[in-house]
């Protein structure tokens, strides 16, 4: 059994990419893991303002909900990351949740397992590709992990969408393989 983060980055209620991470987790569930999805909506997210404070004292000087996150992503086997596309790059509430997790760089850390679930409007396999580089540049920094997954479900936009999609079958299937 691995201990399972799955982020929900998506801010709109119905969103396509929660959808494809709630059936990740649904698989990874399935599989008899201990899962745990963290959804950004309605989080206190402040920006990184680069004081490194966090690289000597191993801890953010802003009280919000980052550290919670951060300790839950710390301890776990696997995480997940799911986002929209937009402008051909990641939500902007997922680039900043990463840039506050600077002061996880220092520490151990459990997790191995990384995996991508994006959703965009767009259909062109090249969409996400920027979105993954830059989840990846965040992998660099954690050099006993890596991207064992991504699935991407182009031609959504509207709430729910995603309906029906054999995408959402696959998010499935890569949550049981975890």
């Amino acid at each position: 059994m691995k201990k399972v983060i799955v982020i929900s980055t998506s801010l709109r209620a119905g969103s396509n990419s929660d959808m494809l991470a709630d059936k990740f987790v649904e698989g990874a569930k399935a599989s008899g893991n201990d899962v745990e999805k963290i959804s950004l909506r309605g989080k206190e997210i402040k920006f990184c303002i680069g004081c490194l404070s966090c690289q000597k004292t191993g801890a953010c000087v802003f009280k919000d909900d980052v550290p919670a996150i951060m300790e839950k992503v710390l301890n776990a086997d696997v995480v997940c990351w799911a986002t929209p596309i937009y402008y051909y790059e990641m939500s902007g509430q997922m680039k900043t949740l990463i840039d506050r997790m600077n002061a996880m760089y220092p520490k151990d850390y459990r997790f191995r397992d990384i995996y991508l679930l994006t959703t965009a409007a767009e259909e062109e396999e090249e969409t996400p590709k920027r979105a993954e580089i830059g989840l990846t540049g965040w992998i660099d920094c954690f050099a006993k992990s890596s991207l064992k997954g991504h699935v991407f479900c182009g031609g959504v936009n509207d709430a729910r969408e995603i309906e029906g999609n054999g995408k959402l079958q696959e998010a499935y299937e890569m949550g049981k393989r975890v």
